[in-house]
């Protein structure tokens, strides 16, 4: 990443300003259960109750709000797992103009249909997520699109910072924060706040076992492909981009530790924040509990953060887990 495209602390604070009209500044609520187990306070970040259901919806908004005219009038297109796919439909359809959300055969119906009902144009294109956003950039090309990646921009990146300034608003002695992580779009911005403020203040991603890109490429030094497994935190799925510019050098600067969790552990973890505080999250949602849960965090300090990212599940597979039936 070169200096020109670096990113600043200015660049989030300029994206809370853009992404008011769309966006709510969702509370921290204190888990009185974990702040138990662990010792130290614990608070969730709630995402879950962004009109998308998920916290893909600021980094989309940044993004095509700082679109020009012409590109607007043309429409964009994006690919998506599905949480950034409904973020971007709302937006555009907010805005007044077309888009175009490219999926793969493996995203959830329920993501499907979200998107679908804010008129958005759904492609069903191949088996993984890098698969989708071939056809994603196929159709850019087509039809004159415009690209709405789903982590690796600087809007995107500076949008889903937004959360970070909250966070440190809301909780000024904040040490350590818990945040999903798969691209790193969110990671980084967030880390980029947190770190700007106190370059002490700890930030943890947590991926899922099955297929985390980013944390076997910093392990490798440079990005690298994997083939996606299924898991419970579907949202998590995908690749980083052998050609990625800004996330992954982002969170080999800024992230201080990153730990795996278990599907069995992500299933408990979705049953304790439902049945703990009713909170319906999906399982990408629910992996910084895990973290914690499970003791994976090798220095928890301060008060901690923990960011709930998205809570659109599907609600059959949703009721047989917390049941405590197989997922």
């Amino acid at each position: 990443m070169s200096e020109s495209k670096r990113l600043t602390l200015q660049d989030i604070y300029l994206a809370r300003e853009t992404v008011a009209p769309l966006v709510t500044e969702t509370p921290l609520l204190e888990s009185p259960t974990l702040t138990k187990q662990t010792g130290v306070s614990v608070y969730f970040k709630l995402e879950i109750l962004q009109k998308t259901g998920s916290f893909k919806v600021r980094g989309a908004a940044n993004k095509i709000f700082n679109l020009t005219p012409d590109e607007k009038a043309h429409g964009v297109v994006t690919a998506s797992t599905g949480n950034h796919g409904r973020a971007v439909s709302y937006a555009a359809h907010e805005i007044g103009i077309p888009a175009v959300v490219c999926m793969s055969t493996d995203v959830p119906k329920n993501k499907v249909q979200a998107i679908e009902a804010l008129d958005a144009e759904v492609v069903i294109h191949g088996n993984s997520q890098d698969d989708a956003f071939v056809q994603a950039e196929a159709l850019q090309s087509e039809r004159g699109l415009a690209m709405i990646p789903p982590f690796d921009d600087p809007h995107i990146i500076a949008g889903q910072g937004t959360i970070g300034l909250e966070i440190l608003e809301g909780l000024p002695s904040v040490g350590s924060v818990l945040v999903p992580l798969s691209g790193g779009g969110l990671i980084s911005g967030i880390a980029l706040a947190m770190k700007s403020a106190n370059p002490n203040i700890r930030v943890i991603g947590v991926s899922m076992e099955r297929g985390p890109v980013m944390y076997h490429s910093l392990k490798a030094g440079k990005p690298v492909q994997m083939d996606e497994e299924d898991t419970l935190a579907d949202s998590l799925r995908g690749g980083i981009g052998l050609e990625n510019q800004y996330t992954f050098e982002m969170v080999g600067n800024f992230v201080d530790e990153i730990v795996l969790v278990s599907e069995d552990e992500i299933a408990s973890a979705m049953r304790f924040a439902f049945k703990e505080h009713h909170l319906v999250l999906e399982g990408a949602g629910a992996v910084g509990i895990v973290a914690l849960q499970a003791e994976k965090v090798q220095n928890i300090q301060g008060n901690v953060a923990v960011v709930l990212s998205g809570g659109n599940v599907d609600m059959n597979m949703f009721l047989e887990l917390v049941r405590g039936e197989n997922p």
